[in-house]
């Protein structure tokens, strides 16, 4: 088989498993093995078919780093599909302190309360009667509002 058709071929596959990965690096790498293959079609040898591939990565490589350094990260735009999660309050581990176990998706964590943040009923979404905030209680609705090692920190609804 041609030298050339096994660099294409490479280069498809690469290209095919970025389509899986989304992280633009295979794509990089696919069209480096697509150029060596134009080059291999020329009738270059093989170590300026290496040279072409390595130089097309390095400088895709470069342009995605650049172009990913450039793009702002927010945090709405995180994978954390936690976010906004609504939470049921199970239990305190210290009140003071704002830390309690919480029950999400059928298991128990650990949870933090953020500062500021009042209770609502979990039977009916309300505030207390009298329209004062209060802390939060055992069965109160409260939602995700951030995670760190394994701590889910909760709030008011964003």
């Amino acid at each position: 088989m041609s030298t050339y058709l096994l660099w294409a071929i490479a280069g498809f596959v690469l290209v095919i498993a970025e389509l899986l990965s989304g992280t633009f690096y295979l794509l990089v790498l696919g069209i480096a093995a697509l150029a060596a293959a134009f080059v291999a079609y020329l009738g270059a040898d093989f170590w300026v078919q290496a040279m072409a591939a390595a130089a097309v990565a390095l400088i895709g490589i470069y342009a995605v780093r650049r172009w990913w350094s450039k793009r702002p990260k927010s945090e709405a735009a995180s994978n954390n599909l936690d976010l906004g999660q609504a939470v049921v309050i199970e239990s305190w581990v210290d009140q003071a302190a704002g830390t309690a176990r919480i029950k999400y998706r059928g298991s128990s964590w650990d949870a933090q309360i953020v500062a500021g943040t009042s209770g609502t009923n979990g039977t009916n979404g309300s505030s207390d009667p009298s329209g004062l905030a209060r802390s939060p209680t055992l069965s109160d609705v409260l939602y995700i509002c951030g995670q760190e090692n394994g701590v889910f920190y909760i709030g008011a609804k964003p």
